[in-house]
């Protein structure tokens, strides 16, 4: 609209009369002024997710994802990222003290990026390759909160392209954690901040208070390294409902992401209401989305998905607005929050019927986020459906007409902008029948299928996945306890595949009582089947009924010795990995027992069992070639 009248006024003979009578610095002025008034107001009307959008994002973590996570793990599946997925969301990346999965955040800026997940030079190395692949990577942005360094007050100082960044005592809201910081802070000399919270609280950590003009200068130079610095593409923004919306706006437009996303985990009016407030400047998750496909699927009532949640219709749903708030709804069926977490804990998780959840999610508008464990699980099923979703060009803002509405079955004919799609899931989804011939199939599985219209199923091309030639093999985990006195262990296993849940699922885990000798002490023994090259096993190790306990031990993937310390992090002890000193045979010694097999000459204890490296049931080179393979890896 500026241009259009910044060329009208040009183009009129007075115009040019006036102008040509004006001095040349008044002319350079007025052409300054209408382009920055044509640039302003683009940048105001910038909305915080893009208008028909038709991408789709990977949540690439888990729960306690310390080992399908790493950086660099997710660097070397870009190649099959890139056929499916537009966006990444991967943990807030900063170091937190300690293991972590980001949301108890200590530092901000570069120099302090060694994580949980990986060094500071490989999250710029896969943000990089991701970007030269097609795919944006977003940020989990942390601000509600951050953790402190020593005491319940105190913050780092950072420093970061020559200006140094601190928050102080006076920066924490005056009503954290329920005036019981005040308490703390006023008998330890301390002052905090005079501004109660803007939003709700939360006791984990210190409330920061967003009026702060402390806290908006370091928020906002963080943000913009992030995005200027690091590569990051857009913000994921953690437990939004914390602090005031207007914040969101103040720092999206200050930084201008390219995508933009809240946790406002409410009902839909509390949602709409939160991107409002930010001035449209983020989109939020579709809580209520997740909900009704939960509902069906615990029910297995299909009709479901076409009813509230608790009175909440999702925000893409044709029933609430009119849809005006598909723009701005990143749906998904699960997360990190719902899931069920290796301790138990969930909230309203997907139990059932994964293939035919995610169906619908990628039948329908809006912005669709899949979970790294589905993607993991149902990899080729889930980038074919997005293959189709794209094909047919169904984007954020496109429409869903529901078709039919069973228990049995729920049927969605979702327009996109170059044809159509009837998705149908439910389980008799296969007894369903198109309502004309101009449907034609092109996917189906358990409990869904994939009608096309408009285009031809030949047109669309599917994704391949080189199968994987990984060899299992096993690791045996040793675990001494002489220097704390345990009279027995247990072993709390998860992680890697899923498959290294204990053999008792409860609290405290597997209880070891008997032991094997090494190097003169007594070890508490488990073994382990390393299935994938993602794989490896976690642990907590305690004594009794699970206290007391260790630290966690993370990603492990070898033949381990482990010492209990007595040294403590907080009340769990620590653990030292002492394998150098106690691994029975070396990689070499190993590797010339089995040469002097093949030749005949093995000795009397050779363990046959243990030299076959890659379980074929075999002991050849391909034994050899494994144990070099696993140096390697090292």
């Amino acid at each position: 609209m500026v241009l259009s009248a910044f060329f009208f006024i040009f183009a009129s003979e007075t115009s040019i009369t006036r102008i040509m009578r004006t001095k040349t610095s008044n002319i350079v002025k007025v052409l300054t002024l209408l382009f920055t008034l044509h640039f302003s107001l683009l940048t105001s009307t910038a909305q915080g997710w893009p208008k028909d959008y038709g991408g789709v994002m990977l949540q690439g973590f888990f729960w306690d994802s310390f080992n399908d996570t790493q950086w660099t793990r997710l660097e070397k599946q870009a190649d099959d990222l890139a056929t499916t997925f537009d966006l990444i969301w991967v943990p807030q990346s900063g170091n937190c003290g300690g293991t972590s999965m980001g949301y108890d955040d200590m530092y901000w800026f570069p120099g302090h990026y060694d994580s949980s997940f990986g060094s500071e030079a490989e999250l710029r190395s896969m943000i990089k390759t991701f970007k030269a692949k097609g795919i944006g990577t977003i940020a989990d942005v942390v601000i509600n909160h951050r953790k402190n360094l020593s005491n319940w007050v105190d913050f780092p100082k950072e420093t970061y392209k020559g200006v140094t960044y601190e928050m102080t005592s006076t920066d924490i809201c005056a009503n954290d954690d329920g005036g019981a910081t005040k308490t703390w802070a006023t008998k330890n000399g301390y002052s905090l901040s005079s501004n109660n919270d803007t939003g709700e609280g939360w006791d984990g950590m210190r409330d920061l208070d967003h009026k702060s003009q402390n806290v908006q200068t370091n928020v906002k130079a963080y943000l913009k390294m992030l995005l200027e610095d690091l590569g990051y593409a857009g913000f994921r923004y953690d437990m939004v409902k914390g602090y005031s919306a207007s914040y969101t706006k103040m720092y999206n437009e200050d930084s201008k992401p390219q995508f933009s996303v809240g946790e406002c985990w409410d009902s839909s009016n509390t949602i709409k209401n939160w991107i409002d407030g930010t001035g449209k400047t983020s989109a939020a998750f579709d809580f209520q989305f997740k909900y009704v496909v939960r509902n069906a699927t615990d029910k297995q009532d299909w009709s479901y998905l076409g009813k509230q949640n608790e009175g909440n219709w999702p925000l893409v749903s044709k029933d609430y607005q009119s849809g005006a708030y598909r723009q701005y709804a990143v749906t998904f069926v699960e997360n990190h929050d719902t899931e069920v977490r290796p301790d138990g804990s969930s909230n309203g998780p997907l139990r059932k019927d994964t293939l035919a959840a995610n169906a619908y999610l990628l039948a329908m508008p809006g912005t669709p986020c899949v979970f790294l464990t589905h993607w993991k699980a149902y990899k080729q099923e889930i980038a074919n459906m997005v293959a189709v979703r794209k094909a047919v060009g169904i984007t954020n803002t496109s429409s869903p007409i529901n078709m039919a509405s069973t228990k049995d079955y729920y049927v969605v004919l979702t327009t996109g902008a170059k044809g159509k799609l009837l998705a149908v899931v439910g389980s008799k989804a296969d007894s369903y029948t198109p309502p004309s011939d101009t449907y034609k199939k092109v996917l189906s599985g358990y409990h869904y299928a994939y009608y096309v219209s408009g285009i031809e199923p030949e047109s669309i091309v599917f994704p391949t996945f080189k199968p994987s030639t990984f060899e299992k093999y096993d690791i045996t985990v040793h675990v001494n306890a002489d220097k704390v006195g345990w009279s027995s262990v247990n072993f709390w296993t998860w992680g890697g595949d899923g498959s290294h849940a204990p053999k008792n699922g409860n609290w405290p885990g597997d209880k070891l009582t008997t032991t094997t000798e090494v190097g003169g002490k007594k070890w508490y023994t488990q073994t382990y089947t390393i299935n994938e090259d993602y794989d490896a096993v976690s642990f907590v190790f305690s004594t009794g009924s699970g206290s007391p306990q260790t630290v966690d031990v993370t990603n492990v993937t070898t033949d381990k010795f482990f010492e209990i310390s007595t040294s403590k992090e907080g009340d769990k002890y620590l653990v030292n990995d002492v394998t150098s000193q106690y691994q029975t045979n070396s990689d070499a010694d190993e590797i010339v027992a089995i040469i002097n097999y093949m030749m005949g000459k093995a000795p009397a204890d050779f363990d046959t069992k243990a030299a076959d490296k890659n379980g074929d049931g075999k002991i050849d080179i391909a034994d050899i070639i494994f144990i070099v393979n696993q140096l390697i890896a090292k």
